[in-house]
């Protein structure tokens, strides 16, 4: 075995064919197209019939990829014409020979693996359109005979449209018929009406991206329309106009008929009679027989026709059913008359005609009337029948007469709609018959006077009738409603009498609140009851109770009478204010009292204990009051005390004058009172602070006040009356020391202190003299000094 390794050459190619297996292993080939080019050949404007070539080439750079495919797609004005996929990098497309329909814009695109690129957009225009052909299977047709044309262009491609023409001698020119689009040829029926020659030629239309295109003309073929005479001869025996009853015969032919026809006998349509070439039609009128009558030959297609107008003339008329009264009842009579009018007396009498009446096609009588009770089995549909005897006419029947018996309208009933009436409210009132055949009128009455109707003409109406509001239950009786359903019956009549068994709600009258106890003044701690009441009102009432100071209802109270209360227990100050009440019923109309003011006042015994306060803070401030009082007359007194002098023993001696009586009267004081005031009144002139120096004063005295302190008297001594006495002592003297009567404005009070240890009189006065040989102490409220005419 050859051991030496291959040589560089062979190596590289392995290396080579390694490299491609492994990026075709892995799919990552690198190619790119380059280029798509379109050739259109031998150019882009040719005329019609010339062979076109067009050639897509693609251009491809790869890693040499071996055998790679190209799939080649060619669209004319974006339709696909032409696909293929193959290795060769060019593919050719031929239009052999090229027609108008080939005219458009051509794209080549190619698609490489997952790659794709197309080629610039080409035009390719082939101009003219071939010269169509046109093909008649007759050229001498009868008027209106169908014949067969064809036009074709059998080399143009796509869908045409053909037209054909027909130009008379005079030059006029018809488009006779235009097909729908079909491929290069088109055949279909023409049909020429006008007798005599013409020419008829054909073209067609393509329909292009960028427009339509029209082609030449075909050859003209000249065509001889040639008349047809089969218009058929009509004849009417005896006449046109005849009676009713006679005979008559209709003569209809063809001369000189082709092969093949036929003659149809027709009126309104319908056909009479038919035959080939010609017929005869006996028959005998009758009332309906008049009218056009057709003789029309037919061959073929081709139609001719003759006709004529006949009369029939009635001798009577058709009867006429009649019913009597036009509004049956059940339980009432009805007649039934049948009649005709006799237009040709001559021919025929009213005793020549036979009547009869029918019920549902059924006889009932051989009569011109029929009388009869009505009633359900009754109902139905009458016709009436007349016919002449010996007269050769149809029996004639009337119109159908409906006959059905009405049933009479019951009493009617009265009720508010809703079944409630809340008075002093509008309302509704239904009157309502429970029987009666429709339409039915109701007719409402009420207390105004005013009358009111309402038609129920289908079943489920029903007569509402709207009100104005009434106050008083007894207003229901004014109402009346009346029911009709026939003129000439008496209506219905219907009371309000009938209302009453409806709910009646009576709304409740304005209410009263009345405060017990009266005159709305209440005093604390005591209990209150607030009465509401109402006059009128349908229960039960719906109380309730307000406060103006308070939220919402202080308390609610269903009842079934008309006065309810709410008590207060208790009554406070802050309960006082308006207070009012309001009430309600099914009516739902909210009545409001007056507002009632209630005063609270103060509770007895709070006005005891404020007194009591008010009078102790009263003494409190006179007790301090007048213990300010007297320490302010202390303090003036006892520095005015300092202050008192009394003349010297040259001038006239006062002295203090007591009796025993004044003694006794001023020893009658309570023992242990302290601070009693003794009232002196004691008059002098103005001293000089010098005792030895006088002046008469220029103003009267006036009184000096001082205090006198008692002590508990010695129960070892005589006793003394008990008691508290004013002794007044006056002393006048004049300028030069004679006393005289003095005047209340001259007085002067001097409040003494005495003390049980002394007997002397106050001050350095040795004409004042106070005796109490048997009194130990003196309790003096009050003491008056003074001297009497005699200066003692």
């Amino acid at each position: 075995m050859d051991s030496r390794p291959p040589s560089p050459p062979l190596l590289l190619l392995l290396l080579t064919c390694l490299l491609h297996l492994w990026q075709s292993a892995r799919g990552q080939s690198s190619y790119t197209i380059d280029t798509v080019d379109l050739t259109i050949l031998p150019s882009s404007t040719v005329q019609s019939g010339t062979p076109v070539t067009l050639r897509c080439q693609v251009r491809v750079s790869h890693d040499n990829i071996p055998h790679l495919k190209h799939a080649f797609q060619l669209r004319q004005d974006d339709v696909p014409v032409y696909s293929s996929t193959t290795k060769e990098d060019a593919i050719t497309y031929e239009l052999d020979p090229a027609r108008a329909a080939d005219s458009g814009s051509y794209e080549c695109r190619v698609t490489v693996k997952d790659k794709s690129k197309g080629s610039f957009s080409k035009k390719l225009d082939v101009a003219g359109l071939q010269t169509p052909v046109l093909y008649l299977n007759k050229t001498s047709p009868y008027e209106s005979e169908e014949f067969t044309a064809s036009c074709s262009a059998p080399e143009e491609k796509g869908s045409l449209t053909f037209s054909f023409y027909q130009r008379f001698r005079d030059g006029d020119l018809k488009r006779i018929k235009q097909t729908a689009r079909t491929g290069n040829s088109s055949e279909t029926t023409l049909v020429l009406r006008s007798v005599g020659d013409s020419v008829l030629y054909c073209d067609y239309e393509v329909n292009l991206v960028s427009g339509s295109r029209r082609s030449n003309r075909s050859d003209e073929i000249l065509v001889i329309v040639k008349e047809l005479y089969i218009s058929p001869i009509m004849n009417v025996l005896p006449s046109t106009e005849v009676f009713e009853g006679e005979v008559m015969e209709v003569v209809c032919k063809v001369v000189n008929p082709p092969k093949n026809i036929d003659v149809f006998l027709t009126r309104d349509r319908r056909i009479l009679k038919k035959a080939p070439v010609g017929l005869s039609h006996r028959f005998t009128a009758q009332e309906g027989d008049s009218g056009k009558l057709v003789c029309k030959a037919e061959w073929g297609n081709v139609q001719k026709e003759t006709n004529k107008t006949i009369t029939v003339k009635e001798l009577f008329s058709k009867p006429q059913l009649t019913v009597n009264p036009t509004d049956i009842f059940e339980g009432g009579r009805f007649k039934l008359t049948c009649s005709v009018s006799i237009y040709v007396p001559e021919r025929i009498g009213n005793e020549s005609i036979q009547f009869s009446i029918y019920k549902d096609n059924v006889k009932l009588t051989s009569a011109e009337t029929y009388v009869a009770v009505a009633q359900p089995s009754k109902n139905g549909n009458y016709t009436c029948r007349a016919q002449a005897l010996r007269h050769n006419v149809k029996e004639k029947e009337s119109q159908a007469a409906v006959v059905e018996a009405k049933v009479p309208v019951s009493e009617p009933m009265l009720s508010v709609v809703g079944g409630t009436l809340v008075l002093g409210k509008h309302f509704q009132l239904l009157c309502h018959s429970d029987s009666g055949t429709l339409p039915i009128i109701y007719t409402l009455n009420g207390p105004d006077r005013l009358a009111k109707t309402s038609v129920v003409s289908k079943p489920g109406e029903a007569a509402i009738f709207n009100s104005s509001a009434i106050y008083k239950t007894s207003d229901l009786n004014n109402f009346l409603c009346h029911a009709r359903n026939g003129e000439n019956r008496p209506p219905m009549r219907g009371t309000g009498q009938q209302l009453l068994r409806s709910i009646i709600i009576e709304p409740v009258s304005r209410p009263v609140l009345i405060v017990q106890p009266g005159a709305g003044d209440v005093s604390e701690g005591q209990d209150m009851t607030l009465v509401c009441s109402v006059q009128r009102g349908t229960l039960p009432i719906s109380f309730s109770w307000f406060h103006a100071e308070t939220e919402g209802a202080l308390f609610s109270q269903t009842s079934k009478k008309r006065e309810e209360s709410y008590s207060i227990s208790n009554v406070r100050g802050e309960q006082r204010g308006k207070y009012y009440c309001v009430g309600n019923n099914p009516a739902n109309e909210t009545k409001q009292s007056l507002t009632v003011m209630i005063r609270v006042n103060m509770a007895g015994w709070k006005k005891g204990l404020i007194a009591v306060f008010v009078v102790c803070i009263l003494l409190i401030l006179a007790l301090i009051l007048i213990m300010a009082l007297k320490r302010r007359l202390l303090l003036f007194k006892r520095k005015r005390t300092g202050e008192l002098s009394v003349k010297s023993a040259s001038t006239k001696t006062e002295r203090l004058s007591l009796t025993q009586t004044e003694v006794n009267d001023a020893a009658n004081v309570t023992p242990g009172m302290i601070g009693k005031s003794v009232w002196s009144e004691h008059v002098s002139g103005s001293e000089s602070e010098d005792q030895n120096s006088v002046t008469a004063p220029e103003k009267p005295p006036e009184p000096q006040y001082t205090d006198v302190q008692t002590r508990q008297a010695d129960p070892n001594r005589a006793p003394v009356k008990k008691g508290t006495d004013t002794v007044y002592s006056e002393v006048r003297r004049s300028k030069q020391g004679v006393p005289e009567q003095a005047d209340a404005g001259s007085v002067e009070y001097a409040q003494l202190n005495h003390d049980t240890d002394r007997h002397s009189d106050h001050g350095n006065h040795g004409d004042h003299i106070v005796q109490d040989d048997y009194i130990d102490e003196i309790d003096i409220d009050s003491v008056h000094i003074g001297t009497d005419d005699h200066g003692k």
